[in-house]
């Protein structure tokens, strides 16, 4: 290989596949090293340098300098070609590998070229990458030639290539989206601090200002909703709410579980759960259609969030206090501490730690080992009391729902038949006004 021949191929290589012009001579010098070594034997020890300025090689086997006219007459391209391939591949790789992990995270955008089962294949520019049927939005569906944004999820080595696998339903896909739409995000005004979402159906979005003059929720929305209705359109129709951060989860909790109207926040620092009362009339509204409201407002918030009304409190705290006394080692003083930390069932109790309970009743290991062992016990006894009457319910309707049915069919039955004896009455009449007929025009002959 001539100098000149040799920084022809760095440069090519550099330039097409851009990959460092180091890593590429490092290659080659791998290469003919490899190529040495076949002919003088395994055992021999060979180096190979390249200048990096005129591209002229030197180096040495088992100490003694090679003849560069020997090493270039006798070690061609031809000769060290496929170790150079081979080289330059695994080269090419890590360089993609490193440049599309560091994007883990961010969004890119992308062209469809074609969709096959459970899998999408998306062209990045020179590079392909996987949207998994896991990873995309539900309902969603991908045609060739469409361009979709998404964000990178993983990037792995897969022998010679890499794998970069894109999603659509991680909740970073919601914030570059935002980053995008909203400049007062990218500038750093306003501040994405937390977000729960479920791909396709609905996201929360907690935001806060660091000027006193923007509003957070408004910019985020936009003249007329415009803003916010790009980002929606992007992720299918997907349901957004935009909420007020706060530090103060009183003020928070309410925020996250908008539009409900919440009468009051009880925090129970030692569970970190916070109990949300409201009316009954907002309810279902605070629940959201199969939880999903409360859910992902506990998400936003980072503490398990429970919805009741003020006579469900009552009523739960009631029954704590009375079931908690009756555990052998805890009197009622105790129960009500308890209580009052936000305890209030068996499982609660099951989960305490000693020392806290040591220390709230003055208790000893031992009495304290006692009681959570008691407490697990019914809390066992009440999961299986609770699954049996959910059988049993499930069995109700099922005889209800075949009861009904039953009825349904009797009636469409007695329907049909008194439909059948009518038309036979009419048939009957027919035959009868048929008979006289003939009677009287027998009778008018004669």
């Amino acid at each position: 290989m001539k100098p000149d021949e040799i920084l022809r191929i760095v440069d090519a290589i550099h330039r097409d596949k851009n990959i460092d012009k180091e890593i590429v001579f490092q290659a080659i010098e791998s290469a003919l090293v490899t190529a040495l070594v076949r002919q003088y034997g395994e055992g021999a020890a060979i180096t190979i340098q390249i200048d990096r300025q005129d591209g002229r090689l030197s180096g040495t086997h088992d100490g003694v300098e090679i003849d560069t006219q020997e090493l270039s007459g006798r070690i061609g391209a031809q000769t060290a070609k496929q170790v150079i391939i081979q080289k330059i591949r695994e080269a090419e790789r890590d360089a993609i590998h490193d440049e599309f992990e560091e994007q883990i995270g961010q969004m890119v955008s992308g062209v469809v070229t074609r969709s096959e089962g459970a899998a999408a294949t998306v062209s990045l520019g020179g590079t392909e990458a996987i949207l998994p049927r896991s990873e995309q939005i539900p309902g969603e569906n991908y045609h060739a030639n469409e361009r979709i944004r998404a964000t990178i999820f993983e990037v792995r080595k897969v022998g010679s290539r890499v794998k970069i696998i894109l999603s659509r339903i991680r909740p970073q896909l919601v914030q570059r989206l935002f980053e995008q739409e909203i400049p007062e995000i990218a500038d750093g005004v306003i501040e994405i601090r937390a977000i729960s979402r479920e791909p396709g159906y609905r996201s929360k979005v907690a935001v806060i200002s660091s000027d006193a003059r923007v509003d957070c929720v408004g910019a985020c929305v936009g003249v007329r909703g415009n803003r916010i209705k790009n980002i929606v359109e992007e992720l299918g129709g997907e349901r957004i709410d935009i909420v007020r951060w706060s530090d103060d989860l009183q003020v928070l909790v309410p925020n996250a579980l908008q539009p409900a109207e919440i009468d009051e926040v009880i925090l129970c620092q030692m569970l970190g759960r916070g109990i949300v009362l409201v009316r009954e009339d907002q309810l279902s509204l605070a629940i959201g259609r199969r939880g999903q409201n409360v859910r992902l407002a506990s998400k936003l918030c980072g503490w398990d969030i429970e919805i009741m009304t003020r006579e469900e409190l009552d009523q739960q705290i009631e029954r704590a206090i009375a079931g908690f006394s009756s555990i052998e080692g805890l009197d009622e003083s105790v129960a009500e501490r308890l209580v009052g930390e936000g305890f209030l069932s068996y499982d609660d109790l099951s989960v305490i730690e000693p020392e806290d309970l040591m220390e709230m009743g003055e208790l000893s290991a031992e009495a304290v080992d006692a009681i959570v062992a008691q407490a697990e016990e019914r809390a066992t006894m009440a999961e299986v009391a609770a699954a049996d009457e959910r059988r049993k319910q499930r069995e109700l309707e099922r005889i209800a729902k075949a009861t009904a049915d039953a009825d349904a069919a009797e009636a469409a039955g007695d329907g049909q038949a008194d439909e059948t004896a009518g038309s036979a009455d009419e048939t009957v009449s027919s035959e009868a006004v048929a008979a006289d007929g003939s009677q009287a025009a027998s009778g008018e002959a004669s």
